[in-house]
């Protein structure tokens, strides 16, 4: 049976709402999230406890071939927590993890909760400066590296051994040898150490920091967002329990990493929150997708909306429905092949979410309609829409110097209020943080946090989401900052000025990176010099994937760059006079753009 789009309507929403509120325990709960206070004395570990006494032989982890019961995975964030705490970590205290997904990995996510210490979550594709970045801002007193990850720790060896040589503990993974020198191996020495829940320095609240998770803000390098017990509190109840419907006999499956918010957050937290199982995936594949959701015998899913994209560009195969998910949750997937997701997958609800690692207001599909990135209560005090100036890349404000909220069916920028119930942790970059709230919005002392997207106002409180406003462009799931991408490409010798932007393609879920480079010398310029240069310092999703050489580029008169036109023209043949180029993910190097490259891209066919 063919699933037919659900609009929203005032007649469907109120019975849904209705529903909602006859389920159960959602009164309560949804009084949890609306009243909770940071400075409430509960944390996530109590879950984790309460699963481990009251159920400690149900499965909390399942991953390749093993099955962790909750017990277990208890016993074991107690054997890290007691070992931190011998190396002379406290409460506050940050340990950095530079793990792929893998149990262990939770296992030492765990045992900084225990301690109230906070887990620096490095991305697995960091090398270089970025790394080196992010082991500044940690600030950590250990660093918890898995074998898989060693190559990248190498790009950085002189800090290391500089500064931080007594502090790298070693995680083998299948395959490997014994820790390699500075390093410790970690798994054996907390096998002697107590598994017995250990009592932190100070009391945990739903205000405790447990996390800070790296995002590319809107400039510049990456940023370390600031995560608490009260973040992941209200994602685990709301979107795990409320939303999802999880309970202690579901499987959640997750394949996305674990040093990004929606599954260390998202997925972790409705994990802990329901007691559910999580099932793990140390890296996504579009192929095994389906069969790990009938592996594992999962009953949801989390996603981003690449990842469905992927799925939807494989091969029909039995799997497709034959697996027993229901209902999934995650970001970013487009509205015009959300209709062919649920259909071809049999999968009858898709639980849209909207939310920034260092946002304070979320939103989630929790009545299942389509094409809408979900509902948030308080429509006006929580959060709200205002008109923004594209061109100007700034909000509008009248001539009372305040902003206007819009109407249903506008679009506009979101904003989300900073008060006592939502607090804006922010970055550990107070310059950073600042930068990120608008003052004086509707009356005289108001703050509110500035999303950096656009949205489309619409019906009882929902959204629709537009776009990123400036400089940052979303792609693969990761926000790209073009000045940190510019700043890499500018080191190439030949390269007099570089323009990263986001464009376009069909088919494709954000924006794909382009460069607009012009020469010292003209016909001087190695691209594929070039290309390898960018693979070997930036992320791949940072990686731009096509070139445009030409020959000046516009600015402003305060000399910004002029992206607008670029991003128009993009990679089109007959609109770009300039040679263009493509870099596909998997080429050796670059190839010309013609009309038959260009509409292998716009098909789908080129890997990007």
């Amino acid at each position: 049976m063919a699933f037919q789009e659900q609009k929203i309507t005032t007649g469907k929403y109120l019975f849904r709402f209705l529903k909602f509120l006859l389920t159960p325990g959602s009164v309560g709960r949804l009084k949890s999230l609306l009243t909770t206070r940071p400075e409430d004395e509960t944390s996530m570990i109590d879950f984790l406890e309460r699963h481990a006494s009251e159920r400690p032989d149900a499965i909390a982890l399942k991953f390749e071939e093993q099955k962790i019961s909750w017990g277990e995975l208890n016993a074991k964030a107690n054997q890290m927590a007691h070992y931190y705490r011998s190396r002379g970590v406290k409460y506050g205290d940050r340990v950095a993890l530079n793990l792929e997904n893998r149990p262990e990995l939770l296992f030492a996510v765990a045992g900084c909760l225990k301690l109230g210490a906070i887990a620096g979550m490095i991305n697995t594709g960091q090398t270089n400066e970025a790394l080196a970045h992010s082991l500044r801002l940690i600030e950590p007193s250990l660093i918890v590296v898995g074998s898989e990850c060693l190559d990248n720790m190498q790009s950085v060896v002189d800090i290391l051994e500089d500064q931080h040589a007594d502090k790298l503990l070693y995680v083998a993974d299948g395959g490997h040898g014994g820790p390699p020198s500075l390093y410790q191996d970690l798994m054996p020495l907390i096998a002697d150490q107590p598994v017995d829940n250990i009592v932190p320095d100070q009391p945990l609240t739903l205000g405790t920091p447990t996390y800070y998770i790296f995002t590319s803000g809107t400039t510049g390098l990456p940023k370390a967002s600031i995560t608490t017990n009260m973040k992941i509190f209200r994602a685990g109840l709301q979107f795990g329990v409320n939303v999802m419907s999880l309970k202690p006999t579901d499987t959640y499956y997750c394949a996305l990493p674990l040093y990004h918010s929606n599954a260390l957050v998202v997925g972790f937290g409705s994990s802990l929150c329901s007691g559910a199982t999580l099932a793990l995936r140390r890296k996504f594949s579009a192929s095994q997708f389906w069969e790990d959701c009938i592996k594992y015998e999962a009953t949801a899913a989390i996603y981003i909306g690449e990842l469905l994209r992927y799925l939807l560009a494989q091969p029909e195969r039995e799997s497709d429905k034959a697996h027993n998910v229901t209902r999934v949750l995650g970001n970013g997937l487009r509205p015009d092949i959300w209709m062919q997701f649920k259909n071809r997958f049999g999968i009858s609800r898709v639980h849209e979410f909207y939310g920034a690692s260092e946002g304070n207001t979320g939103f989630v599909n929790i009545f299942n309609f389509d094409k809408t990135v979900g509902w948030s209560p308080q429509f006006g005090k929580a959060w709200n829409v205002v008109g923004y100036d594209v061109d100007a890349d700034e909000p509008i404000r009248g001539d009372d110097e305040r902003m206007k909220s819009l109407a249903v069916g506008e679009s506009g920028l979101l904003i989300m209020r900073i008060n006592d119930q939502n607090p804006f942790d922010g970055y550990t970059d107070a310059q950073a943080s600042e930068k990120k709230i608008l003052r004086d919005v509707f009356e005289k002392g108001d703050a509110w946090f500035n999303s950096g997207d656009l949205v489309i106002l619409q019906k009882h409180g929902h959204i629709q989401f537009g776009d990123r406003i400036g400089d940052t462009f979303r792609w693969q799931g990761e926000n790209v900052a073009t000045t940190e991408v510019e700043s890499v490409i500018m080191k190439w010798p030949e390269i007099e000025d570089a323009v990263v932007y986001g464009v376009t393609v069909p088919g494709r879920d954000g924006r794909c990176g382009m460069l607009y480079l012009t020469q010292k010398e003209a016909g001087q310029i190695d691209l594929n010099g070039l290309a390898a240069h960018m693979r070997e310092n930036l992320p791949a999703y940072a990686v731009p994937r096509f070139i445009r050489v030409g020959k000046k580029v516009d600015v402003t008169g305060t000399f910004k760059f002029q992206k607008t036109k670029l991003k128009n023209a993009a990679y089109k043949v007959d609109e770009v006079d300039d040679e263009l180029f493509l870099l596909a993910r998997d080429a050796d190097g670059v190839e010309a753009m013609t009309a038959e490259v260009q509409a292998k891209v716009d098909d789908g066919e080129a890997r990007l």
